[in-house]
């Protein structure tokens, strides 16, 4: 069949106006993640915290999901809180430092003082009079949730999750220093919703930016948080 000079065109102008099948690589001036913040991270979902330098107290949180060609779409965005000290190498923060651990941490279950938002299908636990989080060093139960209080955990050494009002309203536990917990490194390290001002080590964004993490967060998705500051 021969195809005329005027339907080739008319064929390729159409060809431009077809949406792409399935999800294709990131195109040109499409925002993506910092690589050395998604590097190495194997699951579909990625949240990220970038502060301007390791000295800042705020920055931006931005989260993600893969595409399956391979790149990153971004579906949300809004303003962090980092910790009263800054940024430090997780393998080098010290316990009462008001650091915040740089690094990619899993994020083992979300939990609030209030129910789980509309939407929210993570796992989610809701925070009792009795739920507390041991920093104790010297506890069997450090870096954990514990309700009630461990009889080897001191509550001077110990967050009381629900005095901490509107900022634990919603919230994710950071897996950092978690899965094995080393001793004087840190513990209680969360992504919860800002309060008056810098955290004591943990990330936090406005109570809608919050919701709206745990209503788009899945567990089949294997989703990390990568925490870090420009340049690094």
């Amino acid at each position: 069949m021969v195809v005329s000079a005027k339907s080739r065109l008319a064929l390729a102008a159409a060809l431009l106006l077809l949406p792409a099948l399935g999800h294709a690589p990131a195109r040109a001036g499409t925002p993506q993640p910092p690589d050395r913040l998604a590097r190495g991270v194997t699951g579909t979902q990625l949240v990220t915290a970038e502060a301007p330098h390791a000295g800042a107290t705020s920055g931006t949180v931005s989260w993600w999901e893969r595409r399956a060609g391979g790149g990153w779409e971004r579906v949300g965005t809004a303003p962090a809180r980092f910790g009263a000290g800054g940024l430090v190498a997780g393998d080098a923060r010290r316990q009462g430092t008001s650091t915040t651990p740089a690094g990619v941490y899993a994020l083992p279950f979300a939990f609030g003082i209030e129910a789980a938002p509309p939407g929210t299908s993570y796992p989610y636990r809701r925070v009792t009079r009795s739920s507390w989080w041991c920093q104790d060093n010297a506890s069997r139960s450090y870096n954990r949730w514990v309700e009630p209080l461990a009889a080897d955990c001191r509550a001077a050494e110990a967050e009381h999750l629900i005095t901490y009002g509107a900022r634990y309203a919603h919230g994710l536990v950071i897996a950092y220093n978690y899965d094995r917990p080393v001793r004087g490194r840190g513990a209680g390290i969360f992504l919860h919703v800002t309060g008056d001002g810098p955290t004591a080590g943990c990330v936090s964004v406005p109570k809608d930016a919050m919701a709206r993490i745990l209503a788009w967060v899945r567990a089949e998705e294997r989703p990390h948080i990568a925490i870090g500051w420009a340049g690094a």
